[in-house]
């Protein structure tokens, strides 16, 4: 009984599940089912799909040996891509007439940044263990610098965790905003075809750039802390 009418509410007020909730995972299941259908279709001369598929993780691949070395880049290769993909496809969700980009929700935002910010200095403990501090002491390494050390110490950790705050509020703030670009348009001249087509243009690129920015970002906080302080 307790089920049923937790599925009649979810029917009858679909408020219990936000909306971006369920543009969340409506994302995560086109992904999946893209992968899906390209590892059914796999070919070794790509085409259609599969070819724009391949092109897009070959940059990404490039983009991360690039940014954190041929030993980190191809570990890190399935986190960062994934980001980029799926952030990409909830913001153009926002594009199609009658959908809402799950994006334009600092709780959906908040809710990439912050595994980032974790999986950031997880990592930053497992390669350096306890000397993963000394990515906070900036490059003094004597005594007589304790007081600048310590400074250091606070500046960075401040800066640390304003780093998943940071990354929520860009994107969602420029997700928001095209969003209001769109209306205000819509309002002001409906009539003016033109207008709207560049608009959407703008749209389709604010959408990839916000996307690539997250996945650049995150590629150089994983850099940052696996690499050697000096």
């Amino acid at each position: 009984m307790g089920e049923h009418k937790m599925l009649m509410d979810l029917i009858v007020n679909p408020e219990v599940v936000p909306h971006f909730v369920s543009y969340a995972f409506l994302g995560s299941i086109l992904l999946i089912g893209l992968a899906l259908m390209i590892r059914g279709s796999m070919s070794l001369v790509p085409g259609g799909v599969q070819n724009v598929v391949e092109v897009v993780a070959k940059y990404i691949l490039d983009l991360a040996e690039e940014t954190l070395g041929h030993h980190w880049g191809r570990p890190f290769f399935p986190l960062i891509c994934t980001i980029f993909m799926y952030i990409a496809v909830c913001n153009f969700m926002g594009l199609v007439p009658g959908f809402d980009s799950p994006t334009s929700n600092i709780n959906m935002t908040a809710s990439m940044a912050v595994p980032v910010f974790f999986a950031t200095h997880y990592y930053g403990l497992k390669v350096h263990g306890v000397g993963y501090i000394k990515h906070f002491l900036g490059p003094m390494r004597s005594v007589i610098w304790l007081p600048m050390m310590m400074l250091m110490l606070i500046v960075e950790s401040i800066s640390h965790l304003a780093r998943p705050v940071t990354l929520s509020v860009r994107l969602f703030g420029n997700m928001i905003a095209k969003h209001f670009l769109l209306l205000v348009l819509a309002f002001l001249v409906p009539w003016l075809i033109p207008a709207h087509f560049a608009v959407f243009l703008l749209g389709i690129l604010v959408a990839l750039v916000q996307a690539l920015v997250f996945a650049l970002l995150t590629t150089m906080y994983l850099a940052g802390a696996v690499e050697e302080a000096h």
